[in-house]
């Protein structure tokens, strides 16, 4: 355990600490979660609960990326630690776990919390106590307003919601139906499919709101069988997921899915295996099982490298935020300092790992990559060529 630093305050910063709340009180004393030879990254995140399979995911590509910077000696000497928390993919639980490491001081910055409704709840406590956080797991336009310590690498479900519809426009289909999870995530889907489909002068054929346990999911499935839309967004995720896509193959022939990148998780494919087959999903990194771009060739030799062999969407997110924090830490220097590492993430411009690039422009909303692409997956579980 570290010694406590004392450091000498004026007056008005004095009165500042003491008033503060206790979770904050320790950035007046040291810098949290760093000492002379390690530099602790904290996360909260889905390791049980619905999320669970991206959670995993999330954890296994931070460690890749992790194990293969400290077999190079970490970053300006330090190794790197990663310390990732379940919370289920409930946000009090997520609210608890951040406020008790800011409280502990266990972290010098945060990566990749992950769900819409957990982020939404802990970055005022984020952006209140200074402490910079990479790569939130959730691409809600609504978390994206000019946050001073948040930098966002994935591009927005904005963006890949529209994606899918001009792509199901262009093949001349005006029947477009709508399933939703019927929390925060969920609700601000339905409004970005809502206005994408708008400018396609569309409107939703059906508008279903699923609960987060599938409760419901026979009357969704009955509402959906009702309307007979030609396709379906699902604005789903995790492993709720799977039974909505098996129900809307047997009870709508034919109808087209389409999801964003987090609607389902890698164990969900493989539980939906031949089900899944022909389902449009949005990427917000290249496709992890081709070799075809740096980035992904040294993904998947960080991750055989940690003895894994299977490649998946949320593991190389992971692993490339992992590389966009440390790219920062290495900018902030031998000696850094949260303010020094969020100016250093403010300061990267056009970075390129070979074939993702990652721009900040110096400005505030912090969004690193706009990159969307579009897959079909084949029974697999894989994106067809």
């Amino acid at each position: 355990m570290q010694r406590r630093q004392f450091v000498s305050l004026a007056p008005g910063a004095v009165v500042a600490a003491a008033a503060a709340p206790a979770f904050l009180r320790n950035a007046f004393a040291q810098e949290a979660g760093i000492t002379g030879k390690t530099l602790t990254i904290g996360c909260s995140g889905a390791l049980t609960g619905p999320l669970a399979g991206l959670g995993q995911d999330v954890k296994l590509g931070a460690e890749a990326a992790l194990a293969h910077i400290n077999s190079r000696g970490g970053v300006n000497g330090r190794t790197l630690q990663f310390n990732m928390v379940d919370d289920g993919y409930v946000p009090q639980r997520t609210t608890d776990n951040v406020k008790q490491m800011l409280s502990q001081g266990s972290a010098f910055a945060l990566l990749s919390c992950i769900g819409t409704p957990n982020n939404t709840s802990i970055l005022p406590l984020i952006e209140e106590a200074g402490v910079p956080y990479v790569a939130p797991i959730t691409g809600a336009s609504s978390l994206r307003k000019g946050a001073r310590y948040v930098f966002h690498v994935r591009a927005s479900y904005t963006d890949e919601v529209r994606r899918l519809v001009q792509r199901l426009a262009g093949m001349g289909l005006k029947s477009i139906g709508v399933v939703y999870l019927d929390n925060g995530y969920g609700r601000e889907m339905l409004e970005d499919a809502t206005r994408s489909l708008a400018e396609q002068s569309l409107k939703p054929s059906v508008q279903a709101a699923l609960a987060t346990d599938g409760a419901n999911l026979s009357q969704v499935l009955a509402q959906v069988a009702e309307a007979r839309p030609a396709a379906v967004l699902l604005a789903t995720a995790g492993s709720v997921s799977v039974e909505l896509a098996r129900g809307l193959k047997k009870n709508v022939p034919g109808v087209l899915m389409a999801g964003v990148s987090v609607t389902l998780t890698s164990d969900g494919l493989k539980k939906l295996g031949d089900a899944g087959s022909g389902i449009a999903i949005t990427m917000v990194v290249p496709d992890p099982n081709r070799a075809k771009t740096q980035v992904v060739r040294d993904y998947q030799a960080a991750m055989r490298a940690h003895g894994k062999q299977e490649f998946t969407q949320g593991s190389l997110e992971a692993y490339v935020n992992m590389r966009v924090l440390a790219e920062g830490l290495e900018r902030a220097g031998a000696d850094p300092t949260r303010a020094k590492l969020r100016n250093a993430l403010a300061g990267i411009r056009n970075w390129d790992l070979g074939g993702f690039v990652v721009d900040y422009s110096g400005q505030s909303p912090y969004v690193g990559s706009r990159y969307v692409d579009l897959g079909v997956l084949g029974g697999s579980g894989r994106f067809l060529g």
